[in-house]
């Protein structure tokens, strides 16, 4: 593992407009100063936590998948942000991982939120994603999934050698978390950075979307024993942070938790 830069982009998003959304994010990205490996956006960075997908959702060959191509390939980053994608004559809330070289991975939304209906529009996703960058493992999570420990659950794997380590290094949330609940964003953020001995990193927007729901960002940034580093409410921001991989090895060299972990399996 070496040394991992990464943005976050806390932003207001333009409703249903995602021409708007990518000109704003590009302008941002462009602006960045600093190298940096990894920029990550918000959920539905394009439109909004948007339930007309029948109207909005885009293929993986469509514009913004393009956009993240070209952007990626001409910034030398991983650009990460979830948007709606339709894939045989369904719709996903989809989080794409996309490298400089073009390639790319995609992790859909396992947690659909019912209360907003989001379950009705959306297929849910049936497997996780754990990308790779830096000699670091990055497990791609999208809003709702934040309230599902066990989703999330960082488990013992033997390498190729046949030791035990940890699955994953970083969690991301990409997230539209209202402000009315933001406490239980704050908490429960902190909480898997603690359970799963890892940073994490939380990205929101902020501002009144369409259904005139207000969002207060509160993007951050934990480490491993759950102290956080960054937070940022209300105004937009983009922030970039160096990880150090022996601030992750420490803290599991002194407190071994993972390893007396509970073993289950996980029914999809």
């Amino acid at each position: 593992m070496r040394p991992l830069t990464i943005t976050l982009m806390q932003q207001d998003l333009a409703w249903e407009e995602p021409e708007t959304n990518r000109n704003r994010f590009q302008a941002l990205i462009e602006a960045i100063a600093t190298p940096t490996h990894l920029v990550v956006l918000p959920e539905m960075f394009t439109t909004g936590f948007s339930m007309q997908p029948e109207k909005l959702a885009e293929s993986m060959d469509g514009p913004t998948f393009h956009w993240m191509k070209t952007i990626a390939a001409q910034k030398r980053i991983i650009l990460t942000g979830s948007l709606m994608i339709r894939e045989r004559e369904r719709y996903y809330n989809r989080m794409i991982w996309m490298l400089p070289n073009g390639q790319f991975g995609y992790y859909d939304k396992r947690h659909l939120f019912g209360y907003a209906g989001e379950d009705e529009h959306y297929a849910r996703g049936q497997k996780r994603l754990i990308a790779s960058v830096n000699g670091w493992k990055v497990n791609l999570q999208v809003c709702y999934d934040l309230r599902f420990p066990v989703w999330a659950r960082n488990r013992m794997m033997e390498d190729e050698e046949g030791r035990a380590t940890p699955e994953y290094d970083l969690m991301l949330y990409v997230a539209n978390w209202p402000e009315r609940r933001s406490s239980a964003w704050k908490t429960l953020l902190q909480a898997r950075a603690i359970e799963n001995q890892c940073f994490v990193a939380g990205v929101n927007r902020i501002g009144n979307d369409g259904n005139n729901i207000y969002h207060s960002g509160d993007s951050m940034l934990i480490d491993p024993m759950g102290e956080v580093m960054h937070h940022v409410a209300d105004k937009p921001d983009v922030s970039t942070f160096t990880l150090m991989p022996e601030t992750l090895t420490a803290v599991r060299n002194k407190l071994p938790f993972l390893k007396d972990q509970d073993h289950f399996s996980l029914e999809l």
